[in-house]
């Protein structure tokens, strides 16, 4: 039963994600916002929000392995599970100007996320710190592409397209922005209420769960996004979700978390699963930085990683 009760809580979170960048972008659209603006803020956010509700629902009720584990978990999924199957699909070109910037912040930001981690607590002023890095970052990226209209600015303005048919008229583009933040709402606190069950009954760590389960499950919308864009040749607009969701995930979403609620970091985190994040982060811009492009090789090597890794977290835990 805890297992359907976490299930039906990522169905509930992928449907109001979903439903909330629709809702949001049709009403960015209709407030005459850039299309620039709009991949960059709404729909980078819009695909975080599980992370960001699930990470606050475990840290209010006492799971903070489920917490932190959450976007340790994902950004690592993101980039060895999500990028790796796209990739494996199809070869995957890469903007050089975008990958430097974004990639270098994305790189940062899980440096920043290693520090925090291995100092073994978050708390309020690490949340400060790391939602104005978010709003340092947003700020800047957006007066530089608005006035340049670089690759990168090209690239994040596509973002805005990904969002799939928008609703037609204010009253339903409200109703689907109301109803993802309710369904988000609700999914995430099913998801953590039967994850905490689940270990316990499974005799494992929330952490363990966080990492695997809830971490995937919250990706869905950025595997979804990035598979399709991979199949329909368009490997720089994955590459560019799975770097703005990393961005996210760390500055916005632990950066939130730590401002409701102090988080103790669990020590088996500190210990293996943040260094796997970092590590997958580098070999990321290793191999984008490396011809340009992420080849079907590479994107089997970062596959073949994850389930390495799936296997070394089961070996421990048993």
């Amino acid at each position: 039963m805890s297992f359907l009760i976490a299930l039906a809580g990522l169905v509930l979170l992928v449907a109001g994600g979903d439903l909330l960048v629709r809702g949001s972008v049709a009403i960015a659209r209709r407030l005459a916002v850039s299309p620039l603006l709009i991949g960059l803020t709404l729909v980078g956010f819009g695909t975080s929000t599980p992370e960001l509700f699930t990470s606050i629902t475990a840290a209010l009720e006492g799971a903070p392995g489920i917490a932190v584990g959450n976007v340790v978990g994902s950004n690592t999924a993101n980039i060895l599970l999500i990028l790796g199957l796209a990739a494996a699909i199809r070869p995957m070109a890469v903007h050089p100007a975008a990958l430097r910037r974004d990639g270098s912040v994305t790189l940062l930001a899980a440096l920043a996320c290693t520090g925090l981690v291995l100092i073994g607590q978050l708390e309020l002023i690490g949340g400060i710190l790391l939602l104005l890095g978010l709003l340092l970052y947003l700020g800047i990226t957006y007066r530089v592409e608005r006035r340049s209209r670089d690759e990168a600015a090209t690239l994040h303005a596509a973002e805005a397209e990904t969002a799939g048919a928008l609703p037609q008229g204010w009253l339903p583009a409200l109703a689907f922005v109301l109803g993802g933040f309710a369904l988000i709402f609700l999914g995430a606190d099913w998801l953590v209420d039967g994850a905490i069950v689940l270990a316990q009954a499974a005799g494992v760590s929330d952490t363990l769960v966080g990492l695997t389960l809830v971490a995937i499950g919250t990706s869905l919308p950025e595997l979804v996004a990035s598979v399709m864009a991979s199949i329909r040749r368009q490997g720089d607009i994955a590459i560019g979700n799975v770097l703005g969701s990393n961005i996210y995930n760390v500055l916005g979403v632990l950066g939130a978390t730590a401002l409701v609620q102090p988080i103790p970091v669990p020590g088996e985190i500190a210990r293996l699963d943040i260094w796997v994040m970092l590590a997958a982060t580098l070999l990321l811009m290793l191999f984008a930085f490396t011809g340009g492009r992420l080849t079907r090789w590479e994107g089997g090597t970062l596959l073949a990683l994850y389930l390495a890794y799936l296997a070394a977290l089961a070996l421990l835990a048993f």
